[in-house]
């Protein structure tokens, strides 16, 4: 990892390390897995682009929200398998990334079938309305917007929460909701900050279309899914104990 930054002297990347050493150690271990799985999620979300691109260009909600709901529906076991990639590398799980993306389909698929389409529904939403703020003779106002951004930051806040307990968990998704508002005031700033970062990785995809398309299938989904989890795990870890369910498999 020492090609763009110059390398720790007591940086070892056979036993587990910490802060900025561990996100050089997990992209150096996991990336070739991660962007993998990461174009198997970008092909599963490929049904929920076409139907919301359809939708805008014939101007129609009627279209939007069948669509919408049903590319979630497709969307959701791929989401919920690059989760489980993302997470089972911040713990260090052995399981080789074939094995881990079938198990991964098996034990998620079902349960994230209803997350997926309201996650579609949204992200349709979202983007119609910001066509039409668009396509508006009259731009919106400043309260406008930042309600907007701001709903769209809480939508963020909640993925970034949600999913980790579903493909981790057997729970019901009133337990994970109840989680997601607890771990939010307690690490009220931490999970603001991640929301943020997500709006402007959006912001940036959005406002240099069409060439960061080009960037889709290097960092696509995965990044900044990894970027988030990170940037929460301890906290997650001492939340919900996910090493210590998950006996612990670390680089030792």
């Amino acid at each position: 990892m020492g090609m763009f930054i110059r390398e720790d002297p007591g940086y070892d990347e056979s036993v587990r390390q910490t802060g900025f050493n561990r996100y050089k150690q997990l992209l150096g271990i996991r990336f070739g897995q991660w962007w993998k799985v990461n174009l198997l999620t970008l092909l599963g979300c490929l049904p929920l682009a076409a139907g919301i691109f359809y939708s805008i260009g014939v101007s129609s909600v009627l279209v939007l929200l069948p669509c919408s709901i049903l590319g979630g529906m497709i969307a959701g076991p791929f989401l919920a398998a690059l989760y489980d990639a993302i997470l089972r590398g911040l713990r260090d799980d052995p399981t080789p990334w074939k094995d881990a993306y079938a198990r991964a389909w098996k034990q998620n698929w079902l349960g994230s079938l209803f997350p997926g389409a309201i996650l579609g529904l949204m992200s349709g939403l979202y983007a119609f309305m910001a066509m039409l703020f668009w396509w508006a003779e009259t731009p919106p106002s400043l309260g406008t917007l930042l309600l907007y951004l701001f709903s769209l930051l809480l939508l963020l806040v909640l993925c970034t929460l949600y999913w980790p307990q579903l493909v981790l968990f057997r729970q019901s998704p009133a337990i994970r909701l109840r989680n997601c508002v607890l771990f939010c005031v307690k690490h009220f700033w931490r999970v603001m900050g991640t929301g943020l970062l997500q709006l402007a990785y959006i912001a940036v995809l959005v406002l240099f279309a069409p060439w960061s398309l080009f960037l889709l299938p290097v960092t696509g989904a995965w990044y900044i899914v990894f970027l988030m989890q990170l940037l929460i795990y301890d906290q997650l870890d001492e939340a919900l104990q996910i090493e210590e369910q998950f006996n612990g498999n670390t680089i030792v």
